[in-house]
C-alpha cells in the first residue's frame, strides 16, 4: 500500500506523539530523573562488588570485634 492510496484519516505511526509543551517538559524531567537513578544504582552496585572483593581489614590495635566502641 502506498502513501497515495492510504485513507487521509489514517496517519502513519511516529515515535513522537503529539504532546503539549508542558507534557514534553514533564517527560524530559522524568527521563532525566530516571537516568540519574539508573546511574546512581549502577555506582552503588559497583561499590558493593568492590567491597566484597576487598579482603577484610584487621581491627585497630586494642580493639576487638565484640568490644563496643568507647
Amino acid at each position: 500500500m502506498t502513501a497515495a492510496s492510504r485513507s487521509p484519516s489514517i496517519r502513519p505511526v511516529t515515535d513522537s506523539p503529539d504532546l503539549s509543551p508542558a507534557k514534553r517538559q514533564q517527560d524530559a524531567e522524568r527521563n532525566t530523573r530516571l537516568a540519574r537513578a539508573l546511574r546512581d544504582n549502577l555506582h552503588r552496585r559497583k561499590q558493593q562488588v568492590r567491597a566484597k572483593q576487598q579482603p577484610p581489614t584487621e581491627p585497630a590495635v586494642g580493639q576487638r570485634d565484640n568490644d563496643p566502641p568507647a
